[in-house]
Order: C-alpha cells, then sequence, then structure tokens
C-alpha cells in the first residue's frame, strides 16, 4: 500500500474561453467540503484518503468530474448530496456508486 489508501482528485479547473468547465459547478467549494467531511470522520492522513485539486481532466461536459484511486473510478455530481454518497459509498464501504459514475467513452482532451 502507498502512503494513502485512496487519493480523491477534484477538478477545479477554470476556462476563460466560455466554455463548460467545473470549476462553473463550485468545484473548488465542493472539494473543500469533501476534504472537511473526511477529516470530520477521522478518514484523513496516512494509510487512509487524500483530497487534492486537479487540473482539467477532460471530462468537461459531464464534469464537475472527481476521480478516485487507486480504482481509477470517475464520477461526477451535483451537489454536496452526490459528494456525501461517493464519501459514504466508496470511500467508506469501497462500494462503487453507480448513477454517479462518469460515461468515459466521450472524452474530450481538450481544455
Amino acid at each position: 500500500m502507498g502512503y494513502y489508501n485512496k487519493h480523491v482528485f477534484f477538478c477545479v479547473n477554470q476556462r476563460t474561453n466560455g466554455k463548460k468547465c467545473c470549476g462553473d459547478a463550485d468545484a473548488a467549494a465542493m472539494r473543500l467540503y469533501a476534504k472537511e467531511r473526511i477529516a470530520a470522520l477521522d478518514l484523513a492522513g496516512k494509510g487512509k484518503v487524500r483530497v487534492n485539486s486537479a487540473g482539467c481532466l477532460g471530462h468537461c461536459l459531464q464534469g464537475p468530474t472527481i476521480v478516485i484511486y487507486p480504482e481509477g473510478v470517475w464520477y461526477t455530481y451535483k451537489n454536496r448530496e452526490d459528494i456525501d454518497a461517493i464519501i459514504d459509498e466508496h470511500l467508506v464501504k469501497n462500494r462503487i456508486v453507480q448513477h454517479l459514475l462518469m460515461d468515459k467513452s466521450h472524452e474530450e482532451n481538450s481544455p
């Protein structure tokens, strides 16, 4: 096992060209909410969970985007309830949250 058991990346990219991006969905605030909730649940730290900001992950049209490693599971979310579901199910119970999975067959690859 690495330093962290799970690593959660929130795309917080903010485009300036008017195209849809995760930053438009208040992704930075949602990342902060997740980080604080994970800490409150004593899930943060060595051997546990790390929450990070990420630049563009290439799924802007389906975003906002979260990817969790080492599983490589990609999620989208709309609100705090979705973040809570990802924390409670995926990070605590190791169960995929099927209804929040992202369809990666529509990759954009352009920031």
